[in-house]
């Protein structure tokens, strides 16, 4: 098969994992083990030291940003974590999934990013969900690209706003980004210190990393020192496929530790969820996508214990 063409920016880690991708398409499989080894254990699992703050970005559409960010968010959430979801895309997708009211006259995360609203008066708690609160998004958002253009400091609006919530004591914020790299993509890196990207184990999911790792490099040197990817997780993975095997064999080998050893299934119930405004782990807790996400949630709780030295 012949290597598809690239374009100029694309980076030489991209260009050599697709590249590894094509030339072994016909190689024996790696079988991947979905889900993180140490069990499930019922009780809280440990808390940060400090408040962490992570962005979950792909400029690639449906790679299982908003469907990763609700499941994380409900995993850490009930195991004793204390989590604010903050919906940055216009769409408002991760809003609807935890059945937080995002109609077009409810304040929103436009309202604080364009007219300096405090961002306490627009968190709402999610439903049946003790400790997690939703920051949500309206059609309104879509705008703010726009008008954040001519705003003083505006790759900081969120960061800013973050930093004067004091409402609740958090250990985790999770902002859900939209599929572009514009400014509100980066106030959610200036606003983070780690980000977590999605890639689906599909053929063309590496194309558009490059482009934001580069953007992820230049908000670290020009705006947020403290930025760095922390995360990788593998999602829509289809084990009946040796493509989705081969692809996340390269992700692993590229970007080594960062990567958690869970791996996100195809799953029919993690789809279904959000129509009923549930997670995939309050719509359906022994779902193959369930026990996924919080293995995942887990390995994200105490992976960041480990980091800590705790």
């Amino acid at each position: 098969m012949s290597q598809p063409p690239y374009t100029p920016g694309d980076s030489p880690l991209v260009r050599e994992a697709l590249s590894s991708v094509v030339s072994r398409e016909t190689a024996p499989s790696t079988p991947v083990s979905i889900g993180y080894l140490p069990s499930r254990q019922d009780g809280d699992w440990p808390r940060p030291p400090r408040q962490r703050i992570i962005t979950i970005a792909n400029q690639k559409g449906g790679v299982g940003k908003t469907t990763t960010a609700v499941n994380l968010a409900a995993g850490l959430s009930m195991h004793g974590q204390r989590v604010l979801v903050v919906d940055l895309d216009p769409q408002g997708n991760a809003s609807t999934a935890l059945s937080v009211e995002h109609r077009g006259d409810i304040p929103s995360v436009y309202q604080v990013l364009v007219e300096d609203m405090a961002l306490r008066d627009i968190v709402s708690p999610v439903p049946d969900m003790p400790n997690l609160y939703c920051a949500p998004a309206t059609i309104g958002l879509a705008g703010a690209e726009i008008e954040l253009v001519s705003l003083v400091a505006r790759e900081a609006r969120l960061k800013r706003a973050l930093e004067a919530f004091d409402s609740i004591e958090l250990d985790y914020i999770l902002i859900d980004c939209p599929p572009s790299l514009g400014l509100l993509t980066v106030n959610a890196m200036v606003a983070a210190e780690e980000v977590l990207i999605p890639i689906q184990c599909e053929y063309y999911a590496l194309e558009g990393v490059s482009q934001l790792l580069q953007n992820v490099e230049l908000v670290r040197v020009h705006l947020n020192q403290s930025l760095r990817v922390s995360t990788i997780l593998l999602t829509m993975y289809d084990g009946r496929t040796r493509l989705a095997s081969q692809v996340a064999d390269e992700v692993r080998s590229h970007f080594g530790e960062s990567v958690l050893d869970t791996v996100i299934p195809r799953s029919v119930r993690v789809s279904e969820a959000p129509s009923y405004g549930q997670s995939v782990l309050t719509y359906d807790a022994g779902s193959s996508g369930a026990m996924a996400y919080m293995d995942a949630a887990r390995e994200i709780a105490f992976r960041g214990a480990a980091v800590s030295g705790k």
